[in-house]
């Protein structure tokens, strides 16, 4: 059975309605809207908000707005003139249903005209993008064609002159044996002159000049990762390794640490006096500065539960939340058991853990914190109100509170 929503709140001109459902907390992706032209409802569970308008609106302008925890409907009068009431009043339950069934059936024929009008669109942006593409793709194909093709009649044109060249050297050349040979050779006489056996030396050592010095060789230096063990990776050893390796970190760490706390001098090495200098900086307002000084007291004193309690404070007014859960866990576990003389810091640290569990609206645990701290001091009249508070936010009844201290 829904709970009906009646703390709603309506409006109306002449020409508009307008109506304000309080959503009591709930998110706006877990909230239902249908809206037609008679018919409004808004569910988000448990709650139910169900309106049969007084008079027939126009849906094509009208619409709805979800957000800051509420959704406001801008419905749009088809005649001018004022509405006695939002709803109908004489209306059986039979005709109820049916104005909803046409209202529901109206709105799916509406969600499914736009799904499809959006696949329309969505299909014709598609095409689009693949026609453009392709037509990119010819105009590249096309142009590399064109360069293909300038560069051949490049390559032919250099190659014609090229042997054109060459004809003509070849011709001199010839020309050249042909007046260095006696006329007794030229006329068939078969013998040849000794000189020119040294010109056709001179032209062998001529082409060998030309041609090409060979390239140099070289060589390509390949690194690899350096590896801590000697031994090859084994899977079976991969567990033993990693933890050999932290351990490491963790004692290079200390050893960091250990020379940090060397370097100051022997005042700052008093974690109470640290402690005292974060609580002077709270008080001035300078929670950075407190936040260091209580970490620094942590890495000389890790064992005592009110730094982390105290830091817990800052990182909450810093808006650092899941910081200032992690320090007053820490402090709650460092004051076990829970005995008489720190029942006064373990009621902070509840406290302090419960804000920040609320501020991220995890009104569950925040109530648990707080109703721990309601059983360590339950005369303490903020507690009570503040435990009550995080109730109402938790049932919907209140939308809009004080930030809890």
């Amino acid at each position: 059975m829904p709970l009906f929503v009646t703390d709603y709140t309506w409006t109306q001109t002449d020409t508009t309605v307008r109506v304000h459902v309080p959503l009591k907390g709930a998110k706006a992706a877990r909230v239902d809207v249908v809206s037609t032209d008679q018919y409004l409802k808004v569910h988000f569970p448990p709650f139910l908000f169900e309106v049969f308008l007084f008079e027939a609106v126009d849906d094509g302008r009208s619409s709805v707005k979800i957000g800051n925890g509420v959704a406001i409907f801008s419905l749009m009068k088809k005649t001018e003139k004022t509405w006695d009431h939002l709803m109908m009043m004489s209306c059986d339950k039979e005709a109820k249903r049916q104005m909803r069934e046409r209202a529901l059936h109206k709105h799916h024929e509406k969600l499914t005209a736009l799904s499809m009008s959006n696949m329309e669109t969505l299909r014709a942006r598609k095409t689009f993008l693949l026609e453009t593409m392709m037509k990119l793709e010819r105009e590249g194909a096309d142009r590399v064609q064109k360069m293909k093709d300038t560069e051949r009649e490049k390559t032919m044109a250099e190659l014609e002159a090229w042997q054109q060249t060459r004809k003509q050297t070849a011709g001199e050349e010839e020309n050249d044996t042909n007046n260095d040979k006696d006329p007794t050779e030229r006329t068939g006489s078969g013998n040849m002159r000794p000189g020119e056996t040294g010109s056709a030396a001179a032209k062998c050592k001529k082409k060998e000049a030309e041609l090409p010095s060979p390239r140099w060789a070289g060589h390509i230096g390949v690194t690899f990762t350096p590896r801590v063990f000697p031994t090859a990776l084994r899977e079976s050893r991969v567990q033993e390794e990693e933890e050999w390796l932290r351990k490491q970190a963790e004692t290079r760490r200390s050893f960091r640490t250990q020379q940090e706390v060397e370097d100051v001098n022997e005042e700052q090495q008093n974690p109470d006096w640290l402690k005292d200098k974060g609580d002077r900086c709270f008080a001035a307002g300078d929670y950075l500065s407190a936040v260091n000084a209580y970490s620094a007291a942590i890495r000389l004193n890790p064992s005592m539960a009110a730094l982390f309690s105290n830091r817990a404070a800052c990182h909450l007014k810093l808006r650092n939340l899941h910081k200032s859960i992690k320090d007053s866990s820490q402090a709650l576990h460092l004051m076990t058991p829970p005995v008489t003389a720190n029942a006064a810091s373990r009621a902070k640290a509840h406290v302090r853990r419960g804000a920040a569990f609320c501020e991220l609206q995890l009104y569950d645990q925040g109530l648990q914190d707080y109703e721990a701290a309601l059983k360590i001091h339950p005369d303490i009249e903020d507690l009570h109100r503040d435990t009550q508070t995080i109730r109402d936010m938790m049932k919907g009844h209140v939308t809009h509170t004080h930030t809890i201290k």
